[in-house]
């Protein structure tokens, strides 16, 4: 079995930053816009972790940004020359959410593009989906050695994931009950991975749950190594 001890750390929903802005609600996990927290900086390559509510109808502004790969169901790439972009509620009549990470990228002159893919509830039921990988895996293309994993366990589903040598990511709760090697996690909660660890999932009422796989070490490029 893989080391667990001390390369785990949870986090409990309610000590995740609340954002409210009237028309949006959102959960920064990592600092970001005026939220700045010197311990949570992101892990490895994994720099932004945001879970984003938006009531119907609302458009999130137009704002920038260099450098950089989010993604949910979605990857945009940002080329170093700064593209703006916006998020909009389509529906007059319900909320949205939607969650979004940005991948720190190891790839020079990277040029802006969007991809986008949809995906069945079969299709990561009691199974690890990979949506986003490295070029030529399975999902769509990142411009980093990580991995964007999602699954819909059933009360009978367990999983299991390994993190590599040199390997650490964030597992994030989106909805349901779940354990964690032993400890218990409600929606909203989250895993912080540093290190070599072997991590085994269950539940027994149902869970909705992402998880980022990225190097701790690698090369920074653009705005990110001060170019």
């Amino acid at each position: 079995m893989l080391p667990s001890a001390g390369n785990v750390t949870i986090r409990e929903a309610d000590t995740i930053w609340r954002e409210q802005g009237g028309w949006f609600d959102a959960r920064w996990h990592f600092s970001f816009d005026r939220y700045r927290d010197p311990e949570q900086m992101g892990v490895g390559a994994l720099r932004v972790f945001n879970d984003d509510r938006i009531v119907a109808g609302a458009e999130w502004p137009l704002h920038p940004h260099q450098d950089i790969e989010p993604g949910a169901a979605q990857v945009m790439t940002f080329s170093h020359r700064g593209d703006l972009h916006s998020e909009k509620n389509g529906s007059p009549d319900d909320g949205m959410r939607f969650i979004q990470f940005w991948i720190l990228p190891s790839v020079r002159g990277l040029e802006t593009r969007v991809q986008q893919r949809q995906y069945r509830l079969e299709d990561r039921t009691d199974r690890w989906l990979q949506i986003m990988g490295p070029t030529g895996t399975d999902g769509l293309d990142l411009a980093q050695d990580a991995l964007a994993l999602v699954a819909h366990l059933t009360e009978s589903g367990k999983l299991k994931h390994t993190f590599g040598p040199g390997r650490g990511g964030y597992l994030y709760l989106i909805d349901g009950r779940l354990s964690l090697d032993g400890d218990a996690l409600g929606t909203g909660d989250a895993a912080k991975i540093t290190g070599e660890t072997e991590l085994r999932l269950s539940t027994d009422v149902g869970a909705e749950v992402i998880l980022i796989d990225v190097p701790l070490e690698f090369e920074s490029v653009g705005v990110w190594a001060g170019d």
